[in-house]
């Protein structure tokens, strides 16, 4: 059992690698930057995605596993964990927010927006592919 649990988790790091590496092609082609605008957007976008990640590994072990297994929480227990959801729910939101904020003095306001909508089709795509994969 612990052999095929390494196994999977080998396997899931060349895949998130695989899918950060189409993405960043996907939003470079999209975004079709200059190379001042490279050089800056990258770094901030890395960052940011790199705290986002660290928020949903956060989230992911502090609450989703609790909502999971909610039958065995008291009263008392769900109501902290909604707070403890509604308060990740706004850490999230303000990440987004200055994100936004600083990658638009980094790149104008038109191509944030293509950046926003670029992320949404790669997900969709990813989405897509996937549903065929598995499908």
């Amino acid at each position: 059992m612990l052999l095929t649990s390494s196994q999977i988790l080998a396997q899931h790091k060349p895949d998130k690698d695989k899918i950060k590496s189409l993405k960043v092609a996907f939003i470079t082609e999209r975004l079709d930057f200059t190379s001042k605008e490279a050089q800056t957007f990258w770094p901030v976008y890395n960052a940011y995605e790199e705290k986002r990640e660290a928020m949903r590994q956060r989230e992911h072990t502090q609450i989703r596993e609790k909502i999971r297994n909610s039958e065995n929480l008291s009263e008392k227990e769900a109501s902290e964990l909604i707070k403890h959801y509604l308060r990740f729910e706004e850490e999230e939101e303000e990440l987004d927010k200055n994100f936004i904020e600083s990658i638009g003095k980094v790149i104008p306001a038109k191509k944030t927006l293509l950046l926003l909508r670029a992320e949404y089709e790669f997900k969709k795509q990813l989405l897509k592919q996937y549903r065929h994969k598995k499908g």
